[in-house]
């Protein structure tokens, strides 16, 4: 398996598929999974002849458990570290949820600075700001948050049963079609990373504002998000982005839930190609 070893000593994991010389697409997992979860898209975009990256967290996957660094800076510290272990230019970097702020973070304080980056797409992401505040009167009360904490340090394994089965890919909407595979998938993702960076990365992808990266942010960005997510609703999240981007594109899909990379990947995917190549 390949590594590489960040400046703190902490060992990440990552996948590099494809041809070494074709334009390089870099995903970004969201919380508390893997690069596993980025399969179908890597398989269609390997298909297509690109070069595709991804990798796990720190404290996610097969990274390392370390107790320090569940945050914003450092998750893009890491993803830099994978990008300039691997000389990746030319990139596109798309992230799912947390991975998105991740991205956002990265694209705003490495990736542009350096010149590395063609374009970003955020998929379901959590930027600006997740929570409730003064300023975002449209967050997610903190009690939430507090309560996903509370579920996990009880009963880890059964709180991500419980999010997988339900309002992740909605299939505790009537008519969903529900997948079994796909719970047991995001299960097993989930159980293979550490319980504290599960714990305080809660605080990470819910309490970190990310206006300023938002702003900074001027290649080409894809924002997108399904009008049904429950985990993080797009009026606070996809509609705020591309009011704060300089060079934003926004596709939001009726009905789609949080997890529609995974769900809907037969319109999803082909979507994705079609801003890349543009």
């Amino acid at each position: 398996m390949s590594y590489v070893t960040t400046k703190d000593g902490v060992e990440i994991f990552y996948k590099d598929w494809g041809p070494k010389d074709a334009q390089p697409i870099h995903f970004h997992h969201g919380w508390p999974l893997s690069s596993d979860d980025w399969d179908t898209q890597m398989l269609f975009f390997l298909a297509n002849g690109y070069r595709v990256v991804a990798h796990d967290r720190r404290g996610h996957g097969r990274s390392s458990q370390v107790s320090e660094g569940h945050d914003m800076d450092h998750y893009a510290a890491d993803a830099n570290a994978v990008v300039e272990h691997l000389n990746l230019k030319n990139a596109v970097h798309i992230g799912h949820s947390t991975g998105g702020g991740e991205v956002a973070r990265y694209v705003a304080k490495y990736g542009q600075p350096q010149g590395r980056v063609a374009k970003a797409i955020l998929v379901s992401a959590v930027p600006p700001l997740m929570v409730k505040t003064a300023s975002n009167p449209g967050g997610t009360p903190i009690e939430v948050f507090n309560g996903f904490r509370a579920a996990l340090a009880a009963n880890r394994a059964q709180f991500f049963l419980d999010v997988a089965s339900g309002p992740f890919y909605g299939f505790n909407r009537p008519d969903a079609k529900v997948y079994p595979g796909v719970i047991d998938n995001w299960w097993r993702q989930g159980m293979m990373g550490g319980a504290n960076a599960h714990y305080e990365g809660i605080k990470a992808f819910s309490e970190t504002d990310q206006t300023e990266d938002l702003k900074k942010i001027t290649v080409p960005t894809l924002v997108t998000q399904g009008d049904d997510d429950q985990i993080v609703p797009y009026q606070d999240a996809s509609e705020l982005q591309i009011k704060l981007l300089k060079n934003g594109t926004l596709k939001i899909y009726k009905g789609f839930p949080h997890g529609m990379l995974t769900t809907h990947a037969d319109v999803i995917n082909p979507d994705l190609l079609a801003f890349i190549k543009a």
